[in-house]
């Protein structure tokens, strides 16, 4: 939910699709799917946020 976890999901995918070029460039696959396995764990936790933030923003619109 907050800037900072976003920031570090957002990094995580990054580094993630970096390594999977890595590998693929490099012909190690398990380079390249240590690289998927961090991408597609950064977009989860990335998913995740989105739906705390759609959560609270229900909530608050039923405060009112």
């Amino acid at each position: 939910m907050g800037f900072m976890d976003k920031m570090r999901n957002r990094f995580k995918m990054g580094k993630g699709h970096a390594k999977q070029d890595v590998g693929r460039a490099t012909g190690d696959p398990y380079l390249e799917a240590e690289g998927q396995g961090e991408r597609v764990s950064g977009a989860t936790r990335q998913v995740g946020e989105q739906a705390k933030d759609a959560g609270k923003n229900v909530r608050d619109a039923f405060k009112k």
